[in-house]
């Protein structure tokens, strides 16, 4: 059959009907590694459950989660990575699992859930799956070759070959029906690995690839000349032949409008989700707990800074009585600018494409909209951005004894936030629009290398001809590179020594030689300003009209 029609409940399924009623857990756990197990949960029940809930009421649906999952062993014990140490693989997998019960779906679609497993935690895992699908919850798994045990735990089966269908029906009578068309299972066989290679296409050469092939289609085709007259497509033996419980118990249970049961029925959440509102707080809340908790990597990144400023201002330092050469200031000023921004790049990149597939599994289950991740994204980076701009600026500026006053520290120190933030920005922008984490990177040193040269250090901006001159026109790098010189330079007096003659040679006379005196300073923070913004714009459309496929979909 090649055309039909999807009802849920008895209503035509529209995409709206699938995001209210279907929940789809995916073969990867895309879970946040320093977040404990009830943290997790209790995120998706303030951003999943009605508004009318009470944070105490979300409170008691998570822990019901945790304890209908058998997780209360391990609920304050941190979800954890390949990386990160956390809860066993069965563990984070029924943690994954919960997310999706917290706001008690009907259909719970898993996409082979037991891959990475050992045998033990999968059967277990496929026990407390069945087990749900006895509470008024239709439960679809995909699996290739289960175990004998966990085969026998299945109500429904559904094998298909080349897209079509080679059977559909009852678990327990899966072998009978097979038996009965001509290929009995071996006595002490798995049925699941016998009839899925029987079923499976041979390619290692042409002949047998063809054999194969032909072998299923005509499975396909038995089967849909046994169950063309059914209306469910179910394959089902004589009435006299059953012996057991009837098989449809968890299908009927969702379908059935009558059912009686102390449970919410399913599909029956139309009240109002949280508002975006709410939606920005809780993504910030966990914003930054997960980015605070990841201690390793905060030293590593505020080390790093550190090192970084400590050598800058060690190379400088000694020079309490004179001040630096004209040269020897510029050259300090403009690594000051642009050493840490290429710092910034690898991790801001790299962080993003580690959650890209996180987030895209919840914009697609809309757990959240586009507009509040954004902004949670951006403040909730902020604390993190200004410790390591402190950390590496401080330092720096009084072990080089630039002017000692407090207001040209206060606009120096903005200047380098500013270009740090710019920078985050750019690489947040190329993170979303670029598929990759290697052509993401590519393309953002690139342009901070374009941003680089045409600084205004390495040449002068008179002798730039009109394309790195438009560059420079955009190179947050330049802007902040002719701001720290005005407020270096500007008003004050600067000695050049050429053999035994000593030149007092005025600060904004560099600054103009140098062609950094186009704008005041005001407007180099203005436009600084508007370069961050305007990169900032480009991350929200990126992330409003780009799906944010994790690299592997691509």
């Amino acid at each position: 059959m090649r055309s039909g029609q999807v009802w849920i409940n008895g209503k035509p399924c529209t995409p709206q009907l699938v995001r209210k009623c279907v929940a789809h857990v995916r073969q990867d756990d895309q879970l946040l590694p320093h977040l404990t197990v009830r943290e997790t949960l209790t995120f998706i029940a303030q951003m999943r459950l009605p508004r009318t809930f009470s944070q105490a009421q979300r409170n008691q649906r998570v822990e019901e989660v945790i304890a209908e999952l058998r997780l209360r062993q391990c609920a304050d014990t941190r979800v954890g990575n390949h990386h990160v140490r956390g809860v066993s693989g069965g563990e984070r997998r029924r943690v994954s699992i919960g997310v999706q019960l917290l706001w008690n779906p009907g259909i719970l679609i898993l996409d082979e859930p037991t891959s990475g497993l050992d045998s033990f935690t999968a059967h277990n895992l496929v026990k407390t799956l069945s087990r749900l699908a006895r509470g008024n919850r239709l439960v679809l798994i995909s699996l290739h070759q289960p175990r004998s045990d966990i085969f026998r735990l299945f109500d429904l089966v559904l094998l298909m070959t080349l897209g079509t269908t080679v059977y559909l029906g009852p678990a327990q009578h899966m072998v009978q029906y097979f038996t009965a068309i001509g290929h009995p299972c071996p006595r002490y066989s798995n049925p699941a690995d016998f009839y899925v290679d029987l079923t499976s296409i041979d390619r290692r050469s042409q002949e047998q690839e063809v054999a194969t092939r032909e072998k299923a289609q005509s499975l396909a085709a038995l089967f849909q000349e046994k169950v063309h007259e059914c209306d469910d497509f179910l394959w089902n033996p004589e009435a006299k032949e059953l012996n057991v419980g009837s098989y449809v118990a968890s299908p009927t249970l969702l379908c059935d409008n009558n059912c009686q049961t102390h449970r919410e029925p399913p599909c029956q959440t139309a009240t109002e989700p949280p508002g975006v509102v709410q939606q920005f707080v809780t993504l910030t809340r966990r914003q930054i707990s997960n980015d605070f908790r990841d201690l390793p990597t905060l030293l590593i990144h505020g080390t790093e800074a550190c090192l970084m400023s400590l050598i800058i201002g060690f190379l400088y330092y000694g020079h309490e009585d004179t001040k630096l050469s004209i040269k020897d200031t510029a050259a300090l000023l403009f690594m000051i600018g642009a050493l840490i921004p290429f710092n910034v790049i690898l991790d801001v990149i790299s962080k993003c494409h580690l959650e890209r597939a996180m987030l895209y599994s919840e914009l697609e289950d809309g757990l959240y909209t586009t507009g509040p991740y954004y902004f949670a994204k951006i403040l909730g980076e902020l604390p993190e951005h200004c410790a390591y701009v402190i950390i590496y600026g401080m330092p720096t500026y009084w072990l080089a004894n630039l002017e000692p006053a407090f207001l040209p520290f206060l606009l120096h120190f903005l200047l380098v936030w500013l270009v740090v933030f710019c920078c985050r920005a750019m690489a947040l922008a190329t993170a979303a629009l670029l598929p990759t984490f290697h052509i993401s990177s590519f393309f953002c040193y690139a342009l901070y290398n374009s941003f680089y040269i045409t600084g205004g250090f390495m040449i002068n901006l008179k002798n730039l001809w009109a394309v790195p001159m438009w560059i420079s026109k955009m190179s947050f790098l330049q802007w902040c590179f002719a701001g720290l010189m005005q407020i270096q330079f500007n008003g004050r007096l600067y000695t050049m020594q050429v053999g035994n003659i000593t030149f007092l040679v005025p600060g904004d006379e560099v600054v103009n030689d140098m062609d950094l005196n186009s704008q005041p300073l005001y407007a180099i923070y203005l436009i600084l300003i508007s370069i961050g913004s305007g990169f900032l714009i480009l991350y929200y459309v990126s992330l409003r009209f780009i799906k944010q496929k994790p690299s592997q979909d691509w």
